[in-house]
């Protein structure tokens, strides 16, 4: 199939992890109802960006793939809509916990699961305390509608994610996102977060979907987590770029919305051998990247 309908959802989170599932449900029948096949939610969806302190009692959150409140919820209304929905869940498998994405089909099928492969460790972003990186490897998921990349969140910075799902032939790259301002470095981050992606995009003749969470979350001092008091803003803006690199929409800082973008597969493919930029490359000239 070469023409498909993609949405990417953006939504404010919370403590409450069923009311999150509900909401993020609505917004995904939201979007099948205006034609969509392929819907993207935020990173970590289910509940506020725990991350943000670090709390050994967190650990509890992580499940096995088969037994996440998201996922399991998620299968079923894929299923009943027919549409594919890729979901961001805090995995358990057995002693090690994970970042991770399962990919669920137009039946309701988990059809592979992503391990984030990058996990950053900042003041606020305490990822590390919580996930070990991923062994999946790059991950491309080969669909009814087209193959699907997947990189999550801190992956979409790193240019190789994208040059590594675009060799394993992805028609389109999608980032479930859980990005705001870095409050200890006073930097509003969101047109670098923004232009990065569209670099990847350009740089590889492949679109770009990202779905970013909103709202202020707050961390309340207790002994848990060491009396840590902070704040992250998360500024939305997700989007969606054309083949080209170039926006094609984008929301706004603070609404609960979807978003919408239509693409040619077929014809991308054919953009992407006329420019010749993978024709061309000399990967044993790219020692140095490995390095």
């Amino acid at each position: 199939m070469s023409s498909i309908k993609v949405a990417a959802v953006q939504m404010s989170c919370n403590d409450d992890v069923s009311g999150n599932i509900e909401k993020a449900d609505s917004l995904v029948r939201k979007a099948a109802s205006e034609g969509a096949k392929l819907i993207l939610l935020p990173e970590l969806f289910e509940r506020r960006y725990f991350c943000q302190e670090r709390q050994y009692g967190y650990y509890s959150f992580a499940k096995p793939l088969n037994e996440n409140d998201a996922v399991m919820h998620f299968r079923k209304t894929a299923a009943e809509l027919g549409v594919m929905i890729p979901v961001s869940f805090y995995e358990k498998d057995n002693n090690v916990l994970y970042n991770s994405v399962a990919m669920i089909d137009e039946k309701g099928e988990v059809t592979g699961v992503y391990r984030k492969t990058h996990i950053p460790d900042d003041h606020f972003y305490q990822e590390k305390f919580y996930f070990t990186p991923g062994n999946t490897g790059f991950k491309v998921f080969e669909t009814a509608f087209g193959n699907i990349g997947i990189g999550i969140c801190w992956d979409q910075w790193f240019p190789e994610t994208a040059r590594c799902l675009a060799l394993m032939g992805a028609d389109i790259i999608l980032y479930p996102t859980a990005i705001g301002k870095e409050p200890i470095l006073e930097v509003d981050s969101m047109e670098h977060w923004r232009r990065t992606m569209q670099g990847h995009s350009a740089a590889n003749i492949i679109p770009v979907v990202a779905a970013n969470r909103i709202g202020s979350e707050k961390v309340t001092p207790c002994k848990e987590n060491g009396y840590q008091e902070s704040e992250l803003l998360f500024y939305g803006s997700s989007f969606m770029t054309d083949q080209w690199g170039g926006l094609i929409v984008s929301a706004d800082r603070s609404s609960e919305t979807v978003i919408y973008a239509e693409y040619d597969l077929d014809s991308n493919r054919e953009d992407r051998l006329s420019w010749g930029v993978f024709r061309d490359r000399r990967p044993e000239m790219y020692g140095g990247l490995v390095r």
